[in-house]
């Protein structure tokens, strides 16, 4: 399963000695880490950095904010935006916070087969006043577990996908020096130096928590950019549901659908498709504001979903591709893993 929220992560603290950490060095280290990362596929382009600078006295007072900037093959040679962004953040003088995170995509395997998250892992690198470098490497995905977070075992997809993990967490220790403190338990799981706690052992922090809070968590982070409304669908059901992808040219944004019985639709957010799912969620989900203040049923509201005209920023309906899931259960399971 893919989250929105990271199923673990590991920091790493490194003192500096001399001059201080220098923009460009806490960039070259980011991009390390980046390199490390795309040596196992665990990082596939195009990922993309945000970079800020903050007064350390006063993090209200911000320096330098630049977000999206694309990591090309040779990020940090002259003339990329990143390398520019870079320079512009080393000309800044004072008791400064310079933080630098890259949010890369990423390939996990089942049965052989590749899967493009497109949030797998994120890299953070926080340099305090030039003197301390923290640098934190978050997962957005249970591959690596012997259990996914809906309680079920995947000892094969644990088998493929651990050790690449491991392999890229020992190479990045050999890199900074040392080897990394692991995140705390979560509501997911328990991270180790090596990869993640064998959740078999003693059982999961909680029962099904990705059913438990991602539910949740992306219905908020859905329902944040649009306004408040009373007259909509119900959006839980216990009936069957059909629904219809919804594509921007070769990539699945998310599911509109409907249920059998019509008492209830909604839009489930294909999580590995990352930011771009949820964008075109809170319009698909106007859309069906619309629907119903015409007074469409569920299914009639489905079908005028399919003739709206395309709209390259929010994808469309796959018109021939109606199909049925036995559940809300089983399209949201469809929507966060794949």
């Amino acid at each position: 399963m893919i989250t929105t929220d990271p199923i673990g992560d590991w920091t790493w603290e490194i003192a500096s000695s001399g001059d201080g950490v220098t923009a460009a060095g806490a960039a070259e280290t980011a991009v390390s880490l980046w390199g490390i990362l795309a040596k196992h596929e665990l990082a596939v382009p195009a990922s993309k950095a945000d970079l800020s600078i903050r007064s350390v006295n006063d993090m209200r007072n911000v320096h330098l904010d630049m977000s999206g900037l694309p990591l090309e093959a040779d990020p940090l040679r002259p003339g990329t935006a990143f390398s520019e962004a870079v320079e512009q953040a080393g000309s800044l003088e004072g008791d400064l916070l310079m933080s630098l995170r890259i949010r890369c995509p990423g390939i996990w395997l089942e049965s052989g087969v590749k899967h493009r998250a497109e949030q797998l892992f994120a890299i953070q690198v926080d340099v305090w006043k030039r003197s301390l470098t923290v640098v934190t490497l978050e997962t957005y995905s249970d591959a690596w577990l012997t259990m996914d977070t809906r309680e079920r075992e995947q000892a094969a997809v644990h088998a493929e996908n651990a050790p690449r993990l491991a392999a890229a967490l020992m190479e990045v220790s050999v890199l900074l020096g040392s080897a990394p403190e692991p995140g705390d338990p979560n509501r997911h799981a328990t991270p180790t130096e090596t990869g993640f706690e064998d959740p078999r052992i003693e059982g999961p922090a909680y029962s099904d928590s990705w059913g438990t809070f991602e539910i949740a968590a992306r219905s908020r982070r859905l329902r944040s950019g649009l306004p408040p409304a009373e007259d909509e669908y119900p959006e839980t059901t216990d009936s069957p549901v059909r629904y219809f992808a919804i594509q921007r040219e070769t990539q699945t944004l998310g599911y509109v659908w409907a249920s059998v019985n019509n008492d209830a639709a909604g839009y489930e957010p294909r999580t590995a498709a990352g930011d771009a799912a949820f964008k075109a969620g809170t319009q698909w989900l106007l859309l069906l504001r619309e629907a119903h203040k015409q007074g469409l049923a569920p299914l009639k509201a489905l079908e005028w979903l399919a003739q709206v005209p395309p709209r390259p920023e929010i994808g469309s309906v796959d018109e021939g591709a109606l199909d049925e899931a036995p559940s809300l259960d089983d399209l949201e399971d469809l929507s966060g893993k794949y």
